[in-house]
């Protein structure tokens, strides 16, 4: 076998990590064939809960876990991690507002970019589930300054997902006939998702549906599935959030198909109009683990007006925690 990769999760006895873990241990990141060691972060309060998570681990018996370890403290978590799960962070409840929800996790966040700077290995992939993702990102992103900034993306595949899930059920077809989404900008309300470059069965998207549908429904459902699933579930996603995360570690790692892309939140170079070193969600293709963005793409005004409104949504919760960006 190959030698062992290290994996930290963070909040790791949470529901999105309990969804993850055991694929984890499965093999369904990196294969059949190769060992992982886990190295799972949880805050002194869930030390207890994250040793039940571990038995189960243990329990799995599975050839692939080389070794596990439970943590409190982020730098010996991250010491020397190959990859890093950033799931841990007070999760949204119904009627909270995002404002609440950065004030609460921007402290974690940056204390988490600051042990990774120390701690990881300096080709670490680190990839921020807990919200609010963007603004969480670029925290830790800014508070690492030793690591590239390519080594760091914020999840929107989960947004990605849904929108693919969506339009395949309009069109009448699989979600693997759907290729060309995007979702540009925030994970919130404002994100964008961007039909005007899919293809369904490759046909254009927009010729299989009704334009009408796609621009009064299609494009609030995907930006409130989260709270519907809150409003309906009485929990945040779990599941569909852990196979988001794998998803797009495992693209990351083994590249997106020939001619296809995936939807990441990485650090704008000023593409597109985005203002530069924000962590704004675009299309990218990638290959040998580096993310390459795509360009060229035409932008309509009914896009553009709809990506400028995310990205004001990201300034202003940039400017809400300037005091954690130092330097930036």
């Amino acid at each position: 076998m190959n030698p062992p990769v290290k994996i930290a999760v963070s909040g790791a006895a949470g529901q999105i990590s309990y969804s993850l873990l055991f694929r984890l241990v499965a093999g369904d990141l990196l294969g059949p064939d190769q060992p992982i060691v886990l190295s799972l972060l949880e805050s002194p309060a869930g030390m207890d809960f994250l040793d039940g998570v571990a038995m189960e681990l243990a329990d799995c018996a599975s050839p692939l876990l080389h070794h596990y370890s439970c943590h409190s403290h982020p730098e010996a978590a991250f010491d020397q991690a190959d990859l890093v799960f950033l799931i841990g962070a007070q999760p949204r409840t119904q009627g909270m507002e995002r404002r609440d929800l950065l004030e609460v996790n921007a402290g974690i966040f940056s204390t988490q970019g600051r042990a990774l700077n120390d701690a990881a290995k300096r080709s670490v992939k680190v990839l921020v589930v807990g919200n609010p993702v963007n603004t969480n990102a670029l925290i830790v992103r800014v508070n690492a300054p030793n690591l590239p900034s390519e080594n760091f993306a914020a999840m929107t595949r989960l947004d990605h997902n849904r929108a693919v899930s969506l339009l395949a059920a309009r069109a009448g077809c699989s979600p693997g006939e759907v290729k060309g989404v995007i979702i540009w900008g925030n994970h919130s309300t404002t994100q964008y998702p961007d039909l005007y470059h899919a293809t369904v069965a490759g046909k254009p998207a927009l010729e299989c549906i009704d334009r009408d549908w796609y621009e009064q429904e299609f494009i609030a459902t995907v930006q409130n599935r989260g709270a519907e699933v809150i409003r309906i579930r009485g929990k945040s996603s779990a599941g569909s959030a852990a196979n988001a995360a794998l998803e797009h570690m495992r693209d990351w790692i083994h590249g997106t198909p020939d001619g296809s892309w995936t939807s990441m939140a990485v650090c704008s170079d000023g593409s597109y109009g985005v203002e530069p070193g924000l962590m704004f969600s675009c299309p990218v293709t990638i290959q040998d683990g580096r993310w390459t963005l795509v360009e060229n793409l035409i932008i309509d005004d009914f896009s553009r007006e709809r990506m400028a409104a995310s990205e004001a949504e990201i300034l202003l919760e940039r400017d809400m925690v300037r005091h954690l960006l130092p330097g930036f």
